[in-house]
Order: structure tokens, then sequence, then C-alpha cells
């Protein structure tokens, strides 16, 4: 396919799949990391070895400045954007609310919140002046669980994106731009803390957690001309969870 696909948090888990599965149908990708410019230049590589074109860039999607050079760049570089995923996100400290504290908070909705808006925002704005795109935020099944005891913060900051999500999709229909978002459930990632698949993997329906290939494939389904129809929905990936 033609296009340039920029994926924050591109340089590991979720990201990262989603990276490497847009490749293989064609796009091009930003890859964007805010830290890890190792592990970006690796997924850059392993585009570049099955023929595709990618580049990684780094910023912070919680800075809006960062923001807009991240979009700006990347379009010097490969392109005019196309389609936009949002998987960068943290977890955030794990335990009660009570024992949250307020820089952790912030850090939190920052990231995960601020930074999905402005990254849409910035894509809205190009997208719009060229004739449409796509937008792809990774939320979780966290929204409807509530994640009680270990990550309320958390849920409630993809509960924030799921919302955001369905009234950023009505906003910008008629210019020819979808939003969608998959909720992943507990997904072999990193951002899992040590023990916890394990833990869990007799509680699920599937009886074993989720790959982040799986959500990928999710993800550029719904970038792509098959869900030409699909907007403002929120796709489970979650086992059944």
């Amino acid at each position: 396919m033609d296009g340039v696909i920029l994926v924050t948090g591109g340089s590991r888990g979720i990201g990262a799949a989603t990276a490497l599965a847009a490749a293989h149908e064609g796009y091009g990708v930003a890859v964007v990391f805010r830290q890890e410019e190792a592990r970006a230049a690796a997924v850059v590589q392993e585009i570049a070895a099955i023929g595709g074109k990618a580049a990684a860039i780094a910023g912070d999607v919680a800075q809006e400045d960062d923001v807009r050079r991240i979009f700006e760049t990347a379009a010097g570089r490969l392109g005019p954007v196309t389609g936009l995923v949002n998987a960068a996100g943290i977890a955030g400290p794990f335990g009660t609310v009570a024992e949250l504290a307020a820089a952790d908070i912030g850090r939190v909705l920052d990231i995960n919140v601020a930074g999905t808006v402005l990254c849409c925002r910035e894509a809205v704005r190009r997208m719009a002046a060229s004739g449409g795109g796509s937008i792809v935020n990774v939320s979780s099944v966290a929204a409807r669980l509530g994640a009680p005891g270990s990550g309320v913060l958390y849920a409630a900051s993809k509960g924030a994106i799921d919302s955001f999500t369905i009234g950023l999709a009505q906003e910008v229909a008629a210019q020819g731009i979808r939003v969608n978002a998959v909720r992943p459930g507990l997904i072999d990632t990193e951002m899992q803390p040590p023990g916890r698949v394990e833990q869990m993997r007799d509680r699920l329906p599937m009886k074993r957690a989720g790959q982040a290939e799986e959500v990928a494939a999710a993800i550029v389904w719904l970038l792509g001309e098959h869900a030409s129809y699909v907007s403002g929905a929120i796709m489970d990936v979650s086992g059944a969870r």
C-alpha cells in the first residue's frame, strides 16, 4: 500500500510490532521513540531488510514542540503522513490509588492522554489538508475492567482514550479521516511486571496472553482500505476477556 504511517512508541512492544506489520503491507513507517534509540534503529533496520522504507524519529509525545517536529520530520524524510498509530504509553506505578503521588498522576496523563490528543491534533491538521487519513489509538481492556488494586490510574487514562476516539471520529469524518481504537487485553510485552503473565494465564478465557503481533494485525487492518467504513469503533483484542 502507499502511504506513510507514524507510530509512536515504535521502538518496542505493540508499537514495534505495528511498525513491522505496516512495513510488510508496503507502508513507509516513521518509528517514533523517546529514549530507546538503539531499539528504534533496530526496527528501522528490520524494515529495510524486507525492502521497506522507515525512519527513526526521537521525541516526547507529551511535549507540544516535539510533536510538531516529529510530524514535520516524518513528512520531510518519508512523505506526508497518511496514518497515525498512538502506541506510546506508560502503565505508571502499580498499586492502589491511595499510594499515588501527584507526579505519577501527571506523567501518566501527560503521556497516555495529552500525548495522544496532541498527536491526533497534528495528524488531523495535516490529513484534512491532504484529503484524509486514518488514526488508530491504543487503548486497553483496563478501561472497562477498572484494574482495581493495581492500575486504576492507567485504566482511567485509557477510558479517556475511548471517549476521545469516539468523539474525534465524529468530528473529522466529513474530512475523510477515520479514527478507531484497539483495546488489547493481557499482552506478553515488557510493559507487564515480572511474573504477571504467568500469574494471570489460568484466569484468562483462552488460557494464554496475547502477542504484540496479534494486536498489530488488528491495527493495520483498521488503518487500511478494508476498514474504509469503520470509524469510531473500539476493537477488543483480548482473547474474550
